[in-house]
């Protein structure tokens, strides 16, 4: 069995007297992919940005490789190997694609980005950025304008940048959403090929997507774990199949 790399102990998060995450427990292992999913308003991504650190929680903690990171910033986690996509693009728009993944390469020089630097020491980025945007299958629209890029593209994009920050922990929000089924297709065989040597999270409301992708499904609803386990075991489970249709399967 693979050790736990990020774990969520107690977890609560309050706004006002109403707890959208209230007392959730999770353990993601190693080298997986782990998936949190619910119905509308279960608390899936008030917890995504808890463990994420975009939230600060009420209560309870987080731990990364057996790391107490419940009061990191963003940043810090970020520079401890844990990093997160968007579900809206957070990509450069007048920026091409390689210019987009060079920039998030330059993170290797330290804590400066270095905007206004020469040429020549840009130049020391390219293979690499090449080499990545080549992985997303984005290599004939290096010199593309972000904004140029379709949505499907885009969110291969936003890929290549996260991985070009060499997480040992990804977190992805929705990155199937608003997607053409070509485009699904795509960015799920890319976070196939990607996941070696990655522990990947994601939050997804295509459960299609859910089925073939993830090794563990953590149901939430109402803020608390509903149940978890492989798709096959949670997606047969009355207690999540009235949860989100009330009486049919949420195949």
């Amino acid at each position: 069995m693979s050790d736990v790399i990020l774990e969520a102990r107690g977890l609560r998060k309050a706004f006002g007297g109403f707890y959208a995450v209230d007392g959730v427990n999770l353990q993601v292992r190693e080298g997986t992919i782990h998936a949190l999913i619910g119905p509308n308003g279960a608390g899936k991504t008030t917890c995504f940005n808890l463990l994420s650190k975009f939230l600060p929680p009420t209560a309870g903690s987080i731990h990364l490789a057996g790391r107490d990171i419940t009061r990191r910033t963003p940043a810090e986690v970020a520079r401890l190997g844990m990093v997160r996509s968007f579900q809206i693009s957070a990509t450069f728009p007048t920026m091409t694609a390689l210019e987009n993944v060079r920039l998030a390469l330059q993170r290797q020089r330290g804590e400066n980005y270095d905007f206004w630097v020469g040429r020549k020491v840009l130049r020391q980025y390219e293979e690499q950025a090449r080499s990545l945007l080549a992985d997303v299958g984005l290599s004939e629209l290096a010199d593309s304008p972000a904004n140029l890029l379709s949505y499907g593209h885009k969110r291969a994009l936003e890929l290549a940048t996260t991985l070009a920050l060499d997480p040992r922990v990804m977190l992805l929000d929705e990155p199937t959403a608003g997607m053409t089924q070509m485009d699904v297709e795509r960015i799920v065989a890319l976070i196939r090929r990607i996941r070696a040597g990655r522990t990947i999270v994601v939050v997804e409301h295509n459960l299609s997507v859910v089925a073939g992708l993830c090794d563990t499904v953590t149901v939430l609803t109402r803020g608390t774990v509903l149940t978890e386990g492989d798709y096959e075991t949670v997606s047969r489970d009355p207690d999540v199949i009235t949860a989100y249709l009330g009486s049919e399967d949420v195949q």
